[in-house]
């Protein structure tokens, strides 16, 4: 019987076909940037004060400047040690009733006059420039309501996840990628014309429901198609175009300073990529796990025909590679039940979860920072770059959890570094941003494949889903970490990204290094790696699958 990988070898196992749906599938991978981080630029609040319409017409009559009028508007009031004008309160006075000239008027000392909150809207210092904080006046009270946006985005991306990959295993990798690509299409639209708040959150979530399960999907896609060897390069160089996308970003809110025309131009690609139902084929793995082997034969013939490859009669015994497989569902109790796979699930979900809050926090930062946001977020997408280059030179010298440590541990005291560095200094303090970055990158990067190695056969799909669900949770939490602490301390969120990293980078030395390692099929071979090298020794675990003599070992004794 011969198995889909066995194939490959004649079909090619990195051949101009895999290497023609790569590059579309890395596609993919580029506007989901946009949503992910679109909020730096989507939902930009300016410096703003309270508009008081006597101040208004008092400034165009005496032909006063817009500092002018904030100061005989506003009070001032402490924020990060400094004196700065309020952005939420107003001199309680009725200043239209006055009969002061314009040079009186701003001789004027209101300094202890009553105040109250904004009665009659917002001031914005912006020029063209339109978010929907601008547009929904989500300032001072209603200020939470920008973290709902992107918080609400991970609540999508959490359901949509765990949904559209049961949907994927059930009605096939590539029918599930266009649904979600439809979806996104309709959804990202409806955000872009959404008349109130309430609806833009609606559409919100449901375009992150359809997003990153069409980008798993997509990735499960290719890495079913290439040859086991070039499974880990392809998911890295995969991810890695998540960081065109970061460049690209921008550019494009640098030109386009609506922040509903933005949006459909990220949306745009989507649309597109429904052309892909003519150039992207489905899965000849999944194929004959539902026991459609025609189908999976011809398109294994036609990747062989583009490669320029000649298929032997072997072709006529294809099977499924997963046939000897448990059949036993797997379950969340599977994941905490033994003492080593309680302790992976745990570390592993952490990891996923602090990569979430930093990566989303850093970025998210360079919004509230006041310097250029286009420059900035520029320089800091540039230095995502080595972090997949960095990976793939290490993990197969050094191993897996050295380096997985280490970028935690540089991360968190990045974090640090910079919340200690003066303002004056900000090249440096941009420079030590950066190295933060590209280490939590990199650990986020890691995260997916030390996830499937830690794993036995028949739990590991499934646990990687599980565990990934706590980046969605920290997704929704990062928003609010930032934005509220901020408000406190500008660098207040630091510290707490900081020591998130460190505890992860700590809990990673924990795990067992897998470099070198079979993959595991049993928990045994989980609980008891000494019993995984005897069988390596004794030339029984060079095929990754399980055999019929080897259980899952569900009912293993707690220890």
């Amino acid at each position: 019987m011969t198995t889909f990988d066995d194939i490959l070898e004649e079909v090619g196992k990195f051949g101009p076909c895999q290497k023609r749906i790569f590059g579309l599938l890395c596609l993919v991978s580029m506007p989901w940037a946009g949503i992910y981080v679109g909020i730096v630029f989507q939902g930009f609040t300016p410096p703003h004060w309270c508009r008081q319409p006597a101040v208004q017409e008092q400034r165009q009559a005496c032909g006063w400047t817009l500092q002018d009028s904030v100061k005989m508007s506003v009070p001032l009031v402490n924020v990060s040690g400094e004196l700065q004008p309020s952005s939420c309160l107003q001199y309680d006075v009725e200043l239209n009733q006055s009969a002061l000239s314009c040079e009186q008027s701003q001789d004027l000392d209101l300094s202890h006059s009553p105040t109250s909150s904004c009665r009659h809207g917002w001031e914005y210092d912006y020029e063209g420039r339109r978010s929907f904080v601008t547009e929904f006046d989500l300032v001072c009270s209603d200020a939470w309501l920008v973290d709902m946006y992107q918080a609400t985005l991970n609540v999508g991306f959490l359901i949509g996840s765990i949904a559209i990959g049961y949907l994927a295993d059930r009605f096939g990798r590539k029918l599930s990628f266009l649904m979600s690509n439809l979806l996104n299409g309709i959804t990202g639209i409806l955000v872009a014309v959404a008349p109130n708040y309430v609806s833009l959150l609606v559409f919100r979530t449901l375009y992150g429901f359809g997003v990153k399960g069409g980008w798993v999907a997509g990735y499960v896609l290719i890495t079913e198609l290439v040859g086991v060897e070039f499974r880990r390069t392809v998911g890295i160089l995969y991810q890695m175009f998540f960081s065109v996308g970061i460049l690209l970003l921008p550019l494009l809110a640098y030109y386009i300073t609506d922040w509903r025309w933005l949006q459909v131009v990220i949306t745009v690609p989507y649309i597109l990529f429904l052309s892909y139902y003519w150039f992207i084929p489905e899965s000849p793995r999944w194929l004959l796990s539902q026991n459609k082997k025609d189908k999976a034969v011809e398109i294994t013939e036609a990747m062989a025909k583009e490669n320029k490859m000649t298929l032997s009669k072997k072709i006529e015994t294809l099977a499924d590679d997963n046939a000897a497989a448990d059949s036993t569902t797997a379950s969340f109790m599977d994941l905490i039940r033994t003492p080593k796979m309680r302790k992976h699930t745990f570390i592993l979900s952490y990891n996923w979860f602090t990569s979430a809050v930093v990566y989303q926090g850093l970025i998210m930062r360079l919004g509230i920072l006041g310097g250029n946001v286009y420059i900035d977020f520029l320089i800091s997408g540039l230095v995502e770059f080595p972090a997949a280059f960095l990976i793939l030179f290490t993990i197969e010298r050094i191993g897996r959890r050295l380096p997985f440590a280490t970028a935690n541990f540089v991360a968190g005291a990045s974090c640090f570094i910079t919340a200690c560095i003066p303002d004056s200094m900000f090249w440096f303090k941009t420079a030590v941003a950066c190295i933060g970055r590209l280490c939590i990158t990199i650990t986020f990067e890691m995260v997916v494949f030390v996830n499937t190695e830690l794993y036995p056969t028949f739990v590991r799909n499934f646990g990687v889903s599980v565990c990934s669900t706590l980046c969605d949770v920290g997704g929704i939490v990062a928003p609010f970490l930032l934005y509220r602490l901020a408000v406190i301390w500008l660098e207040l969120p630091l510290i707490i990204f900081g020591s998130l990293a460190i505890l992860a980078g700590a809990l990673v030395l924990l795990l067992p290094e897998t470099r070198g390692v079979p993959l595991p099929d049993t928990i045994d071979d989980i609980e008891f790696p000494e019993r995984m090298k005897e069988k390596e020794t004794n030339g029984h675990l060079f095929n990754l699958l399980p055999t019929d003599d080897v259980t899952n070992n569900k009912n293993l004794a707690v220890v």
